[in-house]
């Protein structure tokens, strides 16, 4: 099953990301973007929405709530969010196996994930 993941602004300032869900006008699956300034510039955080009580991408947000929707944004931040969501480690390209990394590990863990290198390029 194919997920529409939308990155939007909350009436509160939070830039999250989620699964659309039209029909029942939501966002499910919730994760807040922050950023994290360092010496080297700023780094990206994907986190739960309810971080620290809640380790695990949960809960849904009313559209209601939603002042912003960004047309576009990289295709690496969806990338991470599934691979949080998921319990899965998804390649850079179909085809290309490099981008596998061991499914058991943090990356797989479904819980954080550092997407500090969409800043680097």
């Amino acid at each position: 099953m194919a997920y529409d993941i939308k990155l939007v602004k909350l009436i509160n300032g939070d830039n999250v990301l989620g699964k659309w869900n039209e029909a029942e006008h939501k966002l499910t699956d919730v994760a807040v973007l922050q950023t994290v300034p360092t010496q080297q510039g700023v780094q990206m955080l994907l986190l739960p929405f309810g971080y620290p009580f809640e380790n695990d991408i949960s809960g849904e947000i009313s559209l209601d709530h939603v002042m912003y929707i960004y047309k576009s944004f990289p295709e690496e931040l969806k990338t991470k969010y599934l691979e949080a969501t998921t319990n899965l480690t998804l390649s850079a390209s179909p085809g290309d196996l490099r981008g596998l990394r061991n499914l058991g590990g943090p990356q797989g863990s479904g819980k954080l994930a550092d997407i500090s290198q969409l800043l680097k390029k």
